[in-house]
Formats: C-alpha cells, structure tokens, sequence
C-alpha cells in the first residue's frame, strides 16, 4: 500500500492518458440527470466528482450508494456504473434496474459480471487497469475517468483536467513534506477516536480520511460537516472528551463557513487536548481536493504502522461476502 500511495501522482497520470483515448460514446444529448453508482472504494470517487462539478454542471448530479435507484430515472438519465471489481452486489443490483428503465448507461470496471453485461448489452464500458489490491487504492483512476465520462456528454468543461495536471505536480512536488506532516499527524492521532470536520463541499476528503482510517488502520471514527454540525452535534460538545479533533481547511472557504469553523475551533478545542487544523494547498478547487487526498491517506497508513496493524486486510469484510453467500444457496 505504501508504493500505491507514493504513486498516486503515477496514477492521476495514467488516468489522464486513458480518458484521453476514450473510445466515443453513441448519443450523449439530452441527459437530464446523471447518476454515479458505486460502493465504498468504488464510490467514494462518485463524491469526488459530485463535489468537483457542483459549480459547473449543467444537470444534477447523484451518487447512490446501494441497491436502489430513485423512481425518477428513465431514458434521459445518464448512469455511470462504477465497480473496481465488477462484481459488487449492490451495484450489479442497481446496474439492473438502469438497463430494466431504458437508461444511457456507461459502466466502469476492471472486469467480472460488469464487463460481461455491459459488452452483452451493448453498453459503452471503460476499462479500470487490472491488479490493483482493492478499490480505495485506484481513486485517481475512478475520479478521473468518471470526471472524463461526464466531458463526452458535454455536461463539463475540458479545463478540468488541466487543473488534475496542476495537482499531480503539486503533489509530487511536495511528496516529502507531505509525508513528513502526515507522519506527525498520525502520531497525534494514535490511540484515540477521531471527529473529523469539513465544509459542506469538501466532505469528500472528510468521508475518504474516514474510511481510510476504518480500513488502512482498522480504527473507528466520524466525520460532520459546517455549517450542519453547527445546528445539532456541536451542542455535544458540552464536556470535556478524549476524542482528538481535526479540522479541514481552505482558506479560501465561503466566508460564513470561515467565521463558523473559528468559533467552533475556540469551542471545541477547549474541550480535547487533541484539535489539528490541517489547510489544503493549490489555487483551484481540484487541486485541492487531490492534496488533500494524498495527505489523508498518507495519514491512514502511518497511523496503520503505529498500530502494527496490515494495512492491506479487510477479513471481516471478506467473511460478510461469505455469510451473504450461504444465504444465496
């Protein structure tokens, strides 16, 4: 996991150069909504997406994590499939229901059951490289070349990726420091429950620091969002905890939510003895994403070492699929 992490520069890089030779896709006018299904690895890159076109989509954009599709959908919704795997129950699930409503489906994957209906059905399908250990590790893959389906439909700007560009050097760039300061940070972070809390718009690098944390150093916590939180959770915060705190920052933020997450900081890290700020870097909004990105899973997988824990297991993950499995029989 600690080379993967190390080339995710790598990666973005690659997923560049695959989106650029996307084969084209027959019909792409009149999508009315898109729909990103996905689950944990392979969905986390929907938020991704999701977060990054928020401004300069022309049409709502959906992630859907599980079985079910929404009533609404029908032959102008465009459905991304998306499956490392190829064979996540849930998203085969709802990969049904959009070929059963007559939808644009486009499906993402590095195999199984979805290559096979998607080449059986004549549906586009876009290849994810093979061999990776699990989902999270091919993020750059998923955000970008969902981010590349949504340019073929002409419902985002080609510019987008000049700024995926801009934060591959970036990072790469600045791999020691971010390093260094993910080192620290999962040191702060040992041995104790973390909250974790970021704006609205950013919660995709909250729910990816999240789940790497759950999965890379097998520890539990939780993530809000400003300004939500400041109307249930923060009243919470009423006794002094054990729980260390991090704080995700731009400091180009919306302006409310900036005076919001400071006074907010003064409340709550008056009650933990562990409270971390840590800002983005880069100038446009998916430069920051990506930094962020990197720095979080670097995090995840110091903390793992400091646990002695294998950064790659997920047994009880495995052992579910199984148990589901005899119930099928």
């Amino acid at each position: 996991m600690e080379t993967l992490i190390k080339n995710f520069p790598k990666q973005l890089k690659e997923a560049i150069e695959i989106s650029n030779n996307l084969k084209p896709i027959p019909d792409t006018k009149d999508v009315r909504e898109v729909l990103i299904v996905g689950m944990g690895g392979s969905g986390i890159g929907g938020d991704f997406v999701q977060s990054i076109v928020f401004e300069d989509c022309s049409v709502p954009v959906l992630v859907i994590k599980g079985y079910e599709l929404p009533a609404f959908i029908n032959e102008n919704s465009l459905v991304i499939v998306s499956s490392y795997s190829g064979n996540t129950e849930e998203t085969i699930h709802a990969f049904q229901t959009a070929l059963q409503k007559k939808c644009r489906i486009v499906c993402l994957s590095s195999g199984g059951t979805i290559e096979k209906e998607a080449l059986k059905n004549n549906i586009p399908f876009v290849a994810v490289p093979a061999g990776y250990p699990s989902p999270r590790a091919c993020l750059g893959f998923s955000v970008v070349l969902q981010l590349a389906i949504l340019l073929k439909y002409n419902l985002i700007k080609s510019s987008l990726f000049e700024h995926i560009q801009i934060a591959t050097d970036l990072i790469k760039f600045e791999q020691d420091e971010i390093q260094n300061k993910a080192k620290t940070i999962a040191q702060q972070l040992s041995g104790k429950f973390v909250a974790i809390y970021s704006t609205d718009r950013f919660e995709p690098v909250a729910l990816r620091f999240r789940q790497q944390l759950n999965e890379n150093a097998k520890v539990l916590c939780w993530h809000n969002v400003f300004p939500e939180m400041n109307h249930n959770e923060l009243v919470g915060w009423a006794d002094k905890s054990p729980v260390a705190v991090v704080f995700l920052r731009n400091k180009d933020d919306l302006k409310k939510n900036i005076q919001r997450m400071d006074i907010c900081k003064n409340i709550i890290s008056a009650k933990t003895n562990t409270f971390i700020e840590i800002y983005s870097k880069g100038q446009h909004k998916i430069e920051k994403l990506i930094y962020m990105i990197h720095l979080v899973d670097w995090i995840s997988f110091y903390l793992a070492e400091i646990r002695n824990v294998d950064v790659s297991e997920v047994k009880v993950i495995d052992f579910l699929k199984t148990e589901l499995e005899k119930d099928r029989i």
